[in-house]
């Protein structure tokens, strides 16, 4: 009988040299793994200090009339944390979790650039760098959307604004050469008989993301040009009383801000699409249908984007267009949705961390989702644009879809990175006070904006019930914070103490989990042939069906997946 996993003919076992060490080597690397890890670290401190930035903002807005934080200061951390969130954390995380794991899911043994995927990160860093200094004169307070007048040389004199703008060239061309990088890795460099048909889905979504960002994120950088030569060249583009137009800007801005929404959320879909099934023991329900769905919205988020400027001067018919394509949108989000509780339906079910974050995302996000149609009325949203009813929208949306996916990919990819366990006790604790802790702060938003609270106030009258749902909403942000320094804490600890994981503890699906724990500098010694959209399933029913037992792992020897592909 023929065997049924090989090698690939055409790529012969090798040894690499041994791995250099020390700081230098992370400063000098092109290996896609260390580079994936120095993302992820970096991410997470921008991730913290933008958590920090809304701390502030909600302890100034737990009581009325509150005199805490001065206007000022209220407004640059109200910039700097929506900017921190955006640019600095969501969109380049899942940067970091790609480049650390997406070629080994597709059996690659580095990026398909790896000095362009290095210099992609040295550009993150270099835009935090600048962005953040700016704290050292005046820090930008114009709002993460610089709408002009408020981000012109008028309004906002300061060098903070230029950090701004520079900020979003940096982080947008390490955007785009990342996901130049991700798209050539995954048209050419796939394992052997891994199909279109046959690739993961996380990496399907990685693909959408990377698409989406080559097409918006020079939009943006157009945009944030013109800003900058209006500044400080003498242009006026967005100045109406010289024949610019401020709705350039918002159209500009928003063509790539709507994108980019699916850009932050997409690969924490296709995160859960790898999840759910492992720990449901198992296949995803309508595969097809979820990797359809992605394109889809890829598609479609480039027709909705004045959604987000129905209270602009826009005529009714562009309007009411613009509202069908957004209940348009929501289609193949749902098609997700009803497969996520597919997979689980009648599944054998595995509680753990990694699958709760999913649940969790799932249910907060099916809110914000609900919530964002309520938005798409444009006579619904003339009365609510200004609201808290916005805010807790946008956070559902984003911190709901990709938060919490977030602390997903880290509980169940963790073990594959340090080769160690997280404590699931721990694990489960940080996601109940993260769980409850998101609800009570953003849940009642809803609430705050519908009794009239306006968004982007520093502070507000004590009248109705306010007083009450903004101490609410503050108390619930302090337990979310308690929730994710939990996850902190469990990860610096397993790091040292945590269970052996071994090469493959969730019994996953993808190939990933075929090298060892963490991988090898070179990935894979062979690399095998690819079967299906579930490789690791059939190396354990081959095994099985050699050996005649049944197996938890399929056996990958310390520092080599040579043995194991060949012993298939």
């Amino acid at each position: 009988m023929a065997t049924y996993v090989a090698p690939v003919p055409q790529i012969a076992a090798h040894k690499v040299d041994r791995e250099s060490r020390g700081w230098t080597s992370w400063i000098t690397t092109t290996d896609h793994k260390k580079i994936g890890i120095m993302y992820l670290v970096t991410t997470f401190v921008f991730f913290i200090l933008g958590g920090t930035e809304a701390l502030l903002m909600r302890l100034q807005l737990g009581a009325p009339e509150n005199t805490l934080i001065n206007p000022q200061t209220y407004n640059e951390l109200f910039t700097m944390h929506g900017t921190t969130m955006i640019f600095l954390f969501v969109v380049p995380v899942w940067a970091g979790f790609a480049n650390y794991f997406l070629p080994l899911m597709i059996g690659a043994r580095d990026m398909a650039f790896p000095r362009m995927n290095a210099l992609s990160y040295w550009l993150l860093l270099a835009g935090g760098i600048v962005f953040y200094a700016s704290i050292f004169w005046t820090p930008p307070s114009a709002g993460w959307v610089s709408y002009p007048p408020l981000s012109s040389i008028a309004f906002s004199p300061s060098g903070g604004q230029d950090a701004w703008i520079y900020l979003i060239h940096l982080t947008g061309l390490s955007s785009i050469l990342g996901a130049v990088n991700f798209y050539a890795t995954i048209a050419n460099m796939r394992a052997r008989g891994m199909s279109w048909g046959r690739l993961p889905l996380f990496v399907w979504t990685v693909l959408v993301y990377s698409i989406l960002i080559i097409f918006a994120m020079p939009v943006i950088a157009g945009a944030v040009t013109l800003l900058l030569t209006d500044r400080h060249f003498g242009t006026h583009f967005y100045d109406p009383t010289q024949g610019g137009s401020q709705m350039l800007w918002q159209n500009m801005f928003w063509f790539f801000g709507h994108p980019e929404v699916y850009i932050m959320i997409l690969p924490g879909f296709g995160m859960v699409s790898e999840i759910l099934p492992v720990f449901a023991k198992k296949p995803v329900f309508g595969y097809k249908a979820i990797a359809t769905s992605s394109v889809t919205i890829a598609f479609l988020a480039f027709l909705v984007w004045a959604h987000h400027m129905f209270t602009a001067p826009i005529p009714l018919v562009v309007l009411a267009f613009v509202m069908m394509s957004s209940y348009l949108i929501a289609v193949p989000t749902g098609v997700k949705i009803f497969n996520w509780i597919g997979t689980l339906w009648s599944g054998s079910i595995e509680y753990s961390t990694a699958l709760l974050f999913c649940v969790g995302f799932i249910a907060i996000f099916l809110i914000g989702g609900i919530s964002g149609v309520f938005l798409a009325v444009f006579p619904v949203d003339w009365q609510l644009n200004e609201s808290y009813f916005v805010v807790a929208h946008i956070h559902f949306v984003l911190m709901g879809g990709a938060v919490f996916t977030v602390f997903a990919a880290v509980y169940y990819w963790f073990p594959k990175m340090t080769g160690r366990l997280m404590s699931e006790t721990l694990g489960k604790l940080s996601f109940w006070l993260m769980f409850w802790g998101f609800l009570f702060t953003f849940l009642i938003q809803h609430v705050i904006g519908l009794d009239g609270m306006p968004r982007r106030v520093y502070e507000y009258p004590n009248v109705g019930n306010l007083a009450l749902y903004n101490l609410i909403s503050t108390i619930g942000a302090f337990i979310l914070a308690l929730g994710i320094l939990v996850t902190i804490i469990n990860a610096a600890r397993s790091v040292k103490v945590g269970a052996i994981a071994g090469p493959d503890p969730w019994k996953a699906n993808t190939l990933e989990w075929f090298t060892t724990s963490p991988p090898a500098v070179n990935n894979f010694d062979e690399i095998p042939v690819i079967r299906s959209v579930e490789p690791m399933k059939d190396f354990r029913r081959e095994i099985e069906r050699r050996t005649g037992q049944r197996i938890e792992q399929v056996p990958v020897p310390a520092g080599s997946g040579e043995a194991a592909a060949s012993s298939l």
